[in-house]
């Protein structure tokens, strides 16, 4: 399995509905825990989740060519 760094910069949505939703509220509940026990890292983890669900695309699935979008 390789990794293609062009296609990371490519900038498809990638991620589906339910996981887009799964990310948003992750992301929001540890930047809400975060507040309360001071944790740097959990509030960076809990932002990149938030903007990569906010956006629906993902620079690690892109370089990975996944995909989650349900076939229309």
């Amino acid at each position: 399995m390789s990794f293609n760094f062009k296609r990371m910069l490519k900038f498809e949505i990638n991620i589906g509905t339910k996981e887009k939703k799964m990310r948003l509220y992750a992301g929001s509940a540890l930047m809400f825990i975060s507040l309360f026990i001071a944790s740097v890292p959990l509030l960076l983890i809990g932002l990149v989740l938030v903007a990569t669900g906010y956006s629906a695309w993902c620079p690690v699935y892109s370089g990975m060519e996944k995909s989650t979008v349900e076939a229309e």
